[in-house]
């Protein structure tokens, strides 16, 4: 997530999920369209929206590699068996 402010509302930071992100505009003041068809008006510039991006994304890999360094895997994928297999039993004479 990354730190936002509306404008006008400084004093009141909000997270926003940047893979929700579809444009960033300044008209002149910066709107951000979302995935869901929302748009939000922000004080910070186009620039600073997308170094924000760009940080919290090289953060998310920065972290995934320093796992794999580590030398910690990820847990296993569960083991699939194969299904019971099922066979036509003719009816005993009766």
């Amino acid at each position: 997530m990354i730190t936002l402010n509306r404008l006008g509302h400084s004093d009141e930071p909000f997270q926003l999920n940047p893979d929700m992100i579809v444009t960033v505009e300044s008209t002149p003041d910066t709107v951000i369209a979302l995935a869901t068809g929302a748009k939000v008006v922000v004080a910070e510039t186009p620039e600073e929206v997308a170094a924000a991006v760009h940080a919290y994304r090289a953060g998310v890999l920065g972290e995934a590699f320093a796992r794999r360094r580590g030398g910690r895997q990820p847990a296993p994928l569960a083991v699939h068996r194969d299904p019971p297999r099922l066979s036509a039993v003719e009816d005993e004479p009766t």
